[in-house]
């Protein structure tokens, strides 16, 4: 049974389809044709060299791009620009690897694994105000 646990789902977009709108999933992703719109996963992503995506935004655990991707992309710990690919789009993750022979027009923002300093340090003031009525107020 934890066998069962550990197996994660695999979904392909296959090179004939065409898909326009919102995508959210957990497990993996692969994009073979065409996407327009947007990723917000939690999951891994990976864009095939014969994927087309122009999205407004892709959000993803982790984010392999052999293809095209015209957008910004955010992933919570790596992107791999593989060697042909063609990325228009500025990125933000806390590891990166580019290949070479990669098309990259963009900029590049690395973020931490984990927020320096005290939470509460770093929230505002107007969130911290609203935190302490909330917990004076019994219900």
């Amino acid at each position: 049974m934890s066998e069962e646990k550990t197996k994660k789902n695999i979904t392909v977009f296959g090179q004939e389809t065409e898909f326009d709108g919102e995508i959210e999933f957990t497990d993996s992703l692969v994009i073979t044709g065409k996407f327009n719109g947007s990723i917000n996963a939690t999951g891994s992503l990976e864009v095939e060299s014969s994927a087309l995506c122009s999205v407004t935004s892709m959000k993803a655990k982790s984010i392999v791009i052999s293809g095209n991707v015209t957008g910004p992309i955010e992933a919570d710990e790596c992107v791999e620009l593989c060697s042909g690919s063609c990325v228009k789009g500025d990125i933000s993750s806390r590891r990166i690897r580019i290949a070479d022979d990669v098309d990259f027009e963009g900029s590049v923002s690395m973020v931490d694994s984990e927020p320096s300093g005290e939470l509460f340090s770093l929230v505002s003031d107007e969130y911290k105000s609203a935190i302490v009525l909330k917990s004076n107020n019994p219900k």
